[in-house]
């Protein structure tokens, strides 16, 4: 489903005048199927590789190869439209934050992938509804806009929206941080019957546990390094 190659992803800090390493020769393959667990301390660079994957960052180098219904793609080297087309029916996405559209309702932000799918609008808002509701939003907030939730509601709709199709791929960020014990559990069952269907899996997990017997392997990723490029010039 993926492989990865030597990926790296700098970082250039104008102020500072200091390059930072968020992560580099990262080797991975990912399997129909496959949970693969992202370990490592904090800067490791787990979010940045999800997001070099979703191409919200663009690698610094290596290689990032998608298998899609058109042929398999580099992630590292797509031009926009094509990453447009591998998020609306590839590749799914799990952010730590929702930053809402206004006078969006949680329902229609949910929606959406099932429209883009080409699911009348009537069913497609049904469906998000449940999933919703089975992840623990309130009934009343179904029609609300998102951006007056608190953080773990805004969360649920994230959720929900990534977790709506099922996508070839789907990365997930910490997405039970702002959970609780009933929406963690309703997610782990949405996995289960994705991993099933054949979804492959990337994540970083703040509880772990809340997927224990669901991933096959993990993938350590180690701290970043800090280049000061002012001293390999022999600047001051």
């Amino acid at each position: 489903m993926l492989e990865v190659i030597h990926l790296e992803k700098r970082f250039w800090l104008h102020r500072l005048k200091r390059e930072v390493t968020a992560f580099s020769g990262v080797n991975l393959r990912l399997e129909p199927g496959e949970f693969v667990l992202l370990e490592g301390a904090n800067g490791a660079g787990k979010s940045s590789l999800l997001r070099c994957l979703y191409r919200t960052y663009r690698p610094t180098g290596g290689e990032a190869w998608l298998r899609t219904p058109r042929g398999r793609w580099d992630l590292a080297r797509l031009g926009d439209r094509e990453v447009l087309w591998v998020r609306q029916n590839v590749m799914g996405y799990v952010s730590q934050f929702l930053d809402p559209r206004p006078r969006t309702t949680a329902v229609d932000i949910v929606a959406e992938p099932l429209l883009w799918q080409g699911l009348d609008e009537n069913q497609a808002r049904r469906k998000a509804a449940s999933l919703l509701l089975d992840l623990g939003l309130r009934p009343e907030f179904l029609n609300a806009f998102p951006y007056g939730f608190s953080g773990g509601e805004r969360q649920k709709v994230n959720l929900a929206r990534a977790l709506i199709r099922d996508y070839r791929l789907l990365l997930l960020d910490e997405p039970t941080a702002s959970l609780d014990a009933e929406a963690r559990k309703a997610l782990r069952q949405r996995l289960e019957d994705l991993k099933r269907a054949g979804t492959a899996i990337l994540a970083v997990f703040h509880h772990p546990e809340d997927v224990e017997g669901l991933v096959d392997r993990t993938y350590p990723l180690e701290a970043a390094e800090y280049v000061d490029l002012r001293s390999e010039a022999g600047s001051p």
